[in-house]
């Protein structure tokens, strides 16, 4: 039975994540013809939760060779560091880059909008004001201000070397005294921020003329796209900011104590007759894992089959082939593997497939050491503990076969005793099947291993395992 219903749940909650990530991935089948583009908003202030859309929103146009990406962009500004991860990923997409600014592209909103290729405004659109704070408001020490600007400026300067003018306009949007000059015409006197109206950035400067900053100006992206493209020449699928992104900024932050929860509560049902609580609470934390790394943009659906894949495994090793070993340790790798690789940032390439790196790896391994050293830990405290107290008597005898201390007391006396003499059934590789006075019992070897037909005797015997050595015949 607790095989059963460990597998349905398991199947359960690698169809919810599916079910998700299907709703995103469903193509439009009237527009196939057409040219696809990804919306994709960057609203309110720059955080993690605009981190987490851009990602997700980029490796799925990039998985589906999607021909462009508009970012629907109106944000006052935010965090440098994120701002940095945003700019860096935009170059990751191999097609068109572009943003809206509806209507303003403030501070780090600049930097991102200048990383794109394209640069559009509605008629209220406004771009610039880029010096950097403190998020408090207040002004950054002069020598960070300075490292934090020169690195700013360079990064700009390597994305901008094709654009005439969008280098020297960002520069003057974050230093106040640089002089923004064109020919002979000041656009920016040294002393002030530049902060860009639509118009502005549409005007034509130098010989042949050239925009200042703009390729457009439009009421909508509907109206900019109709324009690009033609009409009807484009099918537009939309990413929307939710809630779930933002509880996502916090649940990835605990994944170590998530995934670590998780595979503790699992080992305690394991531990305990029927299923119950322990199982359900270990599978809704891995859920909300493997769906928080999923909202992150950090994993799609393929972890969650392999980890089911695993757990179907080690159940065939516990229930079928008790000792042999190869299911359970297969398993335990898939499940391990696939915990690993949803907190891995893999970038699907158009053409190289993925690239690899050692550094896409070092944060999670640190991450899963942590959630395994929870789970030892946990693992620890609960056989060193729980055995005999009365928290265990509760859940094994009133979960499991029901009843009082009578029929507790009826059970206890069918366990062997320290002592007790049988015989391995299995291999206890370490754990197997062992055979004591005509009963049979699941049970583990104390050290090293125990072949098949070897005499064993009791060491321990709980509710939780039984622990056996062998005879020395």
């Amino acid at each position: 039975m607790k095989c059963i219903s460990l597998i349905v749940l398991a199947c359960w909650l690698s169809c919810v994540n599916g079910l998700r990530a299907q709703e995103v991935d469903q193509p439009d089948s009237a527009g196939s013809a057409a040219v696809d583009v990804y919306v994709i908003p960057i609203n309110d202030a720059i955080s993690t939760p605009n981190l987490y859309i851009l990602r997700r929103g980029l490796k799925e146009a990039i998985a589906n060779d999607v021909e462009m990406v508009i970012l629907d962009m109106d944000t006052p500004g935010g965090r440098v560091d994120i701002t940095l991860d945003m700019m860096e990923m935009l170059d990751r997409f191999e097609g068109i880059t572009a943003t809206y600014v509806n209507d303003d592209a403030i501070s780090a909103g600049s930097f991102i909008a200048a990383a794109t290729q394209e640069i559009y405004f509605s008629p209220r659109g406004k771009m610039g004001a880029s010096a950097v704070i403190q998020g408090s408001g207040e002004d950054v020490a002069e020598t960070a201000k300075q490292k934090i600007e020169s690195y700013l400026r360079a990064n700009i300067r390597v994305m901008t070397e094709q654009y005439p003018y969008r280098s020297d306009v960002v520069r003057a949007m974050l230093d106040a005294d640089f002089e923004l000059k064109i020919g002979d015409e000041v656009l920016k006197p040294a002393g002030e921020l530049l902060t860009l109206t639509a118009t502005e950035a549409m005007r034509e400067y130098g010989d042949p003329p050239r925009k200042l900053l703009a390729e457009g100006i439009y009421e909508s992206i509907e109206e900019l796209l109709d324009a690009r493209f033609g009409t009807g020449q484009y099918v537009i699928r939309d990413f929307e900011l939710s809630y779930s992104e933002e509880v996502a900024k916090w649940m990835t932050t605990i994944a170590p104590l998530l995934m670590g929860l998780g595979v503790l509560l699992l080992f305690i049902e394991f531990k305990t007759p029927g299923f119950g609580i322990f199982g359900i609470g270990g599978l809704v934390l891995l859920a909300v894992f493997f769906a928080s790394h999923y909202i992150a943009g950090l994993a799609g659906n393929e972890p969650v089959f392999v980890f089911v894949l695993g757990v179907v495994l080690v159940l065939v090793e516990l229930f079928f082939f008790p000792g042999a070993v190869v299911f359970a340790l297969t398993g335990l790798c898939l499940m391990f593997g696939s915990l690993l690789w949803t907190m891995v940032d893999f970038w699907p390439s158009q053409v190289e497939g993925i690239n690899w790196s050692p550094e896409m790896f070092a944060q999670p391994l640190v991450n899963l050491i942590l959630g395994m050293a929870v789970a030892s830990l946990g693992v620890l405290l609960v056989s060193r503990w729980l055995p005999g107290s009365w928290f265990e008597r509760q859940l094994v005898l009133a979960n499991a076969v029901g009843g009082g201390q009578a029929v507790r007391a009826e059970r206890e006396s069918h366990l062997p005793s320290p002592g007790s003499e049988g015989v391995a059934l299995t291999p206890l590789h370490p754990a197997g099947r062992i055979e004591i006075d005509g009963m049979r019992y699941d049970a583990r070897c104390a050290v090293s291993l125990i072949e098949r037909g070897a005499k064993v005797r009791v060491v321990r015997s709980t509710d939780f395992e039984m622990v056996v050595e062998e005879v020395e015949s």
